[in-house]
């Protein structure tokens, strides 16, 4: 019994070391088609090397299911278990710090409610993209969308921006899975929420052939401050450039590389954007004023550590989708990030940095469990 309570803990370790291997891998610039080549093969040893291990070291062999002998184990397998254990270990630490994670003391409060659009529609407004099977899996969240209004102290905002308030919304990945209506009314919800500044953080579209469903969606937005875009690597895997065009067609302002200064007649705001690895290079802020409040929007949440020496005050980023599938004390399994499952979502200070990433609102496989999509609007108070 004691052996096979140990080999099932190093079959886990051995699933915690792939997942690690295939997060880091899409944290890379590596296109599409070898990412899902790599998934493939990742999905297909998840089944078939739990019970290879079983039936060798298990079964045969040293036969360790019938009271064989650890010492009796070939050298080879040894190691490569011992390997495993080190997984094991890993996923152990993983999961006490996900248990243990905490609020920072920058959030003064949180306000959410849900909303099921399915509920509100009518109907379940799916298209005819793929992997529409996977909807009615059981505890779905796919079509329930939290709402929330998250506020923020952030001692270098000016006084006079005090109470600004920016929507952030990423990750759509119009794919044609979740049909049209069901974001037209995810940006009627936006939209009510009255905000200062709209930002989108990457993952437009999975489908070059759905690149009209912009004007009748994010066309529609409006802010007093202006709207604001990078782009992600799904969009990459695609067509950027003409994404690009669709979106500044319709009076979005492209930070690709590059800042903007929002000011009016306050104290400067300065906005950049990053869409590396992928595309482009980090923006340069360096000419801008040395105590202006800046904002950085960064497709991945991997670009923290550039964020933070470059003074950034607050990083919106996506990409990562909240892991998509939370499981209960472990959290989340993927999120294709060099960090891991660390910066799955939520919010991180990393002084002088204060970085939220959001769930995002869909993603290129249709599923959502214990990780609902996220509209947030973001309000900022000074000290």
């Amino acid at each position: 019994m004691l052996n096979a309570l140990i080999l099932f803990l190093l079959a886990a370790g051995q699933f915690e070391l792939m997942v690690m291997l295939v997060n880091r891998l899409h944290a890379y610039r590596i296109r599409g088609p070898a990412l899902r080549w790599v998934r493939d093969l990742h999905e297909l040893l998840i089944l078939l090397l739990p019970v290879f291990m079983a039936w060798v070291v298990g079964w045969h062999g040293t036969r360790l299911l019938a009271g064989g002998s650890w010492l009796a184990l070939p050298i080879g397998w040894f190691v490569y278990l011992a390997i495993c254990g080190m997984g094991t270990l890993g996923m152990f630490y993983s999961a006490v710090r996900y248990a243990l994670r905490s609020l920072p003391a920058a959030q003064l409060s949180n306000h959410t409610h849900v909303v099921n659009v399915a509920e509100q529609l009518g109907y379940r407004p799916l298209g005819d993209g793929p992997y529409a099977s996977l909807t009615r899996l059981p505890g779905n969240q796919l079509f329930q969308v939290e709402v929330s209004e998250k506020v923020y102290r952030l001692p270098r905002l000016p006084s006079e921006w005090d109470g600004l308030s920016i929507l952030h919304l990423t990750d759509f990945h119009y794919i044609g899975t979740l049909d049209r209506p069901f974001f037209e009314r995810l940006i009627e919800l936006g939209q009510a929420t009255r905000p200062d500044l709209i930002v989108f953080t990457g993952d437009l579209l999975d489908d070059m052939r759905l690149l009209d469903w912009l004007e009748p969606t994010l066309g529609r937005l409006e802010a007093p401050l202006g709207r604001y875009f990078i782009l992600g690597n799904h969009d990459w895997y695609l067509q950027p450039d003409r994404i690009r065009e669709a979106m500044t067609s319709l009076g979005w302002h492209d930070l690709a590389g590059r800042t903007a200064v929002v000011a009016g007649d306050k104290s400067p705001l300065v906005l950049g954007g990053s869409e590396v690895p992928w595309m482009g290079r980090h923006p340069d802020f360096s000419a801008s004023p040395h105590d202006a409040f800046r904002i950085l929007l960064s497709h991945t949440p991997d670009n923290l550590p550039w964020a933070r020496r470059q003074g950034i005050d607050l990083m919106l980023s996506g990409h990562n989708h909240g892991g998509q599938v939370v499981l209960p004390i472990v959290g989340p399994i993927y999120s294709p990030s060099k960090h891991g499952c660390r910066y799955a979502s939520g919010v991180f200070d990393a002084p002088p940095t204060l970085l939220y990433v959001s769930r995002g609102i869909s993603g290129r496989h249709p599923v959502r469990w214990r990780c609902r999509p996220e509209l947030t609007k973001l309000v900022l108070m000074s000290s």
